[in-house]
């Protein structure tokens, strides 16, 4: 899972790769705790979704993404128990990039390598809840907001007030 850099791999999450990911979750997403059980839980149900950005031999980012089912996403710092069945999209749990990292176009790179894994999985639709601090970035990308019910937005507070229900179609 090389990119076009000679610098940088994506490559499949690893369980070694998951106290750096824990550790780089806390500096980039501060106000958005999550144990390693739940990075853990991801990568073990679905380690294809699961990525490293490694640049120059070190963790400078990640992807957690798995299939999901419906417009209830979920709850921050919650544990899955399983992968709902059937699946209709691929949910988009975190992309983080190291700051040292960011504005060189590896957030899109993760975002290809989700729709590369839905594909696969036969789904084409990505989904993501998107904190007040990113819904910009994810408006370039071109996700628009979800229309939700009043228990997903109950969901949604977990996060911040003005967290919101993404989506975008695999073209």
């Amino acid at each position: 899972m090389n990119t076009s850099r000679a610098d940088t791999i994506w490559r499949l999450m690893t369980p070694d790769d998951l106290a750096h990911v824990t550790a780089l979750a806390g500096s980039v997403h501060p106000d958005y705790p999550e144990d390693t059980d739940i990075f853990a839980e991801r990568l073990r149900l679905a380690p294809t979704g699961c990525l490293s950005l490694m640049l120059d031999g070190m963790l400078a980012g990640y992807l957690i993404s798995h299939p999901w089912r419906g417009l209830l996403s979920p709850p921050l710092n919650t544990l899955l128990g399983a992968l709902p069945a059937p699946a209709d999209r691929w949910y988009i749990h975190d992309v983080a990039i190291a700051p040292a990292g960011r504005g060189r176009g590896y957030a899109q790179m993760a975002i290809a390598r989700a729709e590369e894994a839905a594909r696969t999985t036969g789904l084409n639709t990505l989904t993501l809840t998107s904190t007040r601090h990113a819904l910009q970035f994810w408006a370039r990308q071109g996700f628009v907001p979800d229309v939700i019910s009043a228990e997903e937005q109950a969901i949604l507070a977990s996060y911040d007030p003005q967290a919101c229900l993404l989506s975008r179609r695999i073209g």
